[in-house]
């Protein structure tokens, strides 16, 4: 494990104050990720896609297709006739890209903001976001006995290792209460704090609309009694990987969310019954006419844009894999 370290990522990690006694494994996914210099998202490079040099798929690779579906789904859920009083904003979008981009939309005006842009919102809007909150950094934790132990990562010498902590950090200490007491010795358990964190700061200001998050999660129960190997997953050049600590700073790591979360946090700021579905539910339910019109445009021959909806909707690609939070705040 932390094989193929960079120099760059070494030195930038050395500074780090208990580098060599252990640092909590959120802060070692925060720099491999998001640091300004070394980090993985704060690099200028293409990440997504199929060229070479790419790590992973997205829906938003399937073209121009999954944009259509959600404008659409989002025009429905709001009623399309007040659509156009309210602003389409995309949240973490890539540099340079956004969904929304040459679509046309039934909407105010739409944009996107970076991960690190203010967050200011308009006062009427849909808040869109397409595999954001799988990338925050989440903690680790590994069942020792009766107790939980917080993993972290450790330089010996030029080389990253995996070490356990010895006390928790205050943000898992802070829910103590609510780890699971009956879990097997090793279980790991990775904790998605920092996506309930971001989520916060979206909706606390009072704006009303639309909600709409696309992503993979799992339920509490499911994390703390189905996962045993815990959830947090390395992809480089499209192949996943448990092996979180090689190439900081060049492959992605994800985790995935914890569902329950972040509908409790929607509920708590006044947002009217979060629901999450499979991709291929949403679309099929609120965005019917969307996908009539792609299947009858070219109903003669099966097109680029027919192969794109079959895999964001078939249950075997992209229609179960990804799930979708949703919910209205009127």
């Amino acid at each position: 494990m932390g094989s193929c370290v960079s120099a760059e990522f070494l030195l930038r990690f050395a500074r780090e104050p208990d580098a060599a006694r252990g640092v909590p494994f959120v802060r070692f996914m925060e720099l491999a990720l998001y640091d300004p210099a070394v980090g993985y998202y704060t690099r200028p490079r293409h990440r997504i896609g199929q060229s070479p040099g790419t790590d992973y798929y997205t829906a938003e690779s399937s073209g121009a297709v999954f944009g259509e579906l959600v404008l659409a789904a989002c025009s429905g859920l709001l009623r399309p006739q007040a659509a156009r009083d309210f602003f389409f904003v995309e949240i973490g979008a890539e540099p340079g890209g956004g969904m929304v981009q040459g679509l046309r939309h039934p909407f105010a005006a739409s944009e996107v903001r970076l991960l690190g842009e203010p967050l200011a919102l308009p006062a009427q809007c849909v808040v869109f976001s397409n595999e954001l909150f799988d990338a925050q950094p989440c903690h680790r934790l590994v069942r020792r006995g009766a107790a939980w132990r917080e993993l972290g990562v450790a330089l010996a010498g030029d080389r990253l290792r995996v070490v356990e902590l010895p006390e928790l950090s205050p943000e898992i200490a802070a829910i103590g209460d609510r780890l699971p007491v009956s879990t097997s010795e090793g279980y790991l358990l990775d904790l998605p704090l920092r996506a309930s964190r971001l989520l916060e700061t979206l909706v606390a200001p009072t704006w009303r609309g639309l909600f709409v998050a696309f992503d993979y999660g799992k339920t509490w129960r499911e994390l703390c009694e189905s996962t045993p190997g815990g959830t947090a997953r390395a992809y480089y050049r499209h192949t996943l990987s448990n092996d979180l600590l090689a190439r900081p700073g060049e492959q992605d790591l994800t985790c995935h969310i914890c569902w329950d979360w972040l509908q409790a946090t929607l509920s708590r700021h006044g947002f009217a019954s979060p629901r999450v579905e499979s991709q291929e539910s949403f679309f099929t339910h609120h965005a019917t006419g969307a996908m009539e019109a792609i299947i009858t445009a070219e109903a003669s021959r099966f097109s680029a844009r027919k192969q794109s909806l079959l895999q964001l909707l078939h249950p075997g690609q992209m229609g179960q894999k990804f799930q979708v939070l949703w919910a209205l705040r009127r």
